[in-house]
């Protein structure tokens, strides 16, 4: 472990600091601007609200079709996340644990998908799609977002799994639990931190994902929230009060998520890293 002094822990702190305003500073801008109106934003944008109303709040949700877009967005997003985890942790544990021909080049033909983006492949997606029926769908979406997910859940969980004693799962099974009960009761217990990880950088990818609502998607009471966004920038691009409001409205979910689950996040990458 590096043991810094007083004078290098000042400077990390100051660094830290800076870092901090930097990232917070637009967001605070956003959420401020939110409650002011037109003229207030172009004649003091960084400046507190005169008053904090929430009308911008409500005209932005009823003509950005927030709300449809929200229902849409949790959908899919949790769907999408639930099936992320369960598929990866299947896959995870079996290339983790269990011996069979061609199990090293199973697992790296599912982490190719890390350097391969899925998107560079639309069009015989998108053809696939309609194909079997899923576009202008949310179970297309789903669908997508859970294929395209796996290579990273699987790589952060199979190392994970790999740390994880065997010794306890032996001792399970000399007391009669079943596998799929060691799966379930001790090894993911003890995945918890790198579910989280999983769960974080999954949500966040599918909730502010554009490219393929704007594919699939052509019907406005299935769009999600980042193309409810884009839709209502374009027939309001001077309108600063309400896309702020709309851009708040959109973030907030995800800030909400990170900080509720921070602390396992950096337990589950701290971890990592060190293993």
């Amino acid at each position: 472990m590096i043991r810094l002094n007083r004078f290098q822990k000042t400077i990390v702190y100051i660094i830290l600091l800076i870092y901090c305003l930097i990232i917070f500073t637009p967001f605070s801008i956003i959420f401020f601007n939110s409650f002011k109106n037109l003229r207030e934003i172009f004649l003091k944008p960084f400046s507190l609200p005169s008053s904090f109303s929430f009308r911008n709040y409500t005209l932005a949700w009823e003509k950005a079709n927030l709300g449809t877009a929200y229902v849409n967005s949790f959908i899919v997003t949790l769907f999408s996340v639930v099936s992320i985890l369960i598929v990866s942790s299947l896959i995870a544990y079996a290339l983790s644990r269990y011996s069979f021909p061609f199990r090293r080049f199973i697992y790296l033909f599912i982490i190719s998908g890390l350097a391969l983006p899925a998107r560079l492949a639309i069009i015989p997606i998108y053809t696939m799609m309609r194909e079997l029926k899923l576009t202008n769908s949310l179970l297309g979406l789903i669908v997508i977002y859970t294929a395209t997910g796996i290579p990273f859940s699987v790589f952060i969980l199979k190392h994970f799994m790999d740390m994880v004693p065997k010794e306890i799962e032996e001792s399970a099974l000399m007391d009669g639990a079943t596998p799929w009960k060691i799966f379930s009761r001790i090894v993911l217990p003890l995945s918890r931190p790198a579910l989280v990880v999983v769960t974080i950088v999954n949500f966040v990818a599918v909730w502010n994902d554009f490219f393929y609502p704007l594919i699939l998607i052509n019907d406005r009471s299935k769009e999600t929230v980042p193309l409810a966004i884009t839709v209502f920038f374009g027939e309001f691009s001077q309108q600063w009060h309400l896309i702020s409001t709309a851009l708040w409205i959109a973030v907030f979910p995800i800030i909400i998520i990170f900080f509720a689950l921070s602390r396992y996040f950096i337990s589950g990458m701290t971890q990592g890293a060190i293993k």
